[in-house]
């Protein structure tokens, strides 16, 4: 299954990752997450989708896209 890549605005250090990775991963059907600090992206693994993904995100503070 490919992944779902999120362009993440607001990331701006390691805590900023950890927060994100953290939002997205306790969404159901997200099985994993990799956030890049330097990419400003997120790759979700899973069945949710990118609606949820998004509104996950900005739950956390960030904005995606």
């Amino acid at each position: 299954m490919e992944p779902v890549e999120l362009k993440i605005e607001g990331l701006s250090c390691q805590h900023c990752v950890s927060s994100v990775k953290n939002a997205l991963s306790h969404l159901a059907g997200v099985s994993k997450v990799e956030v890049s600090l330097e990419n400003k992206s997120a790759r979700v693994w899973g069945e949710a989708d990118k609606g949820a993904l998004i509104a996950a995100v900005a739950k956390a503070g960030f904005s995606a896209s």
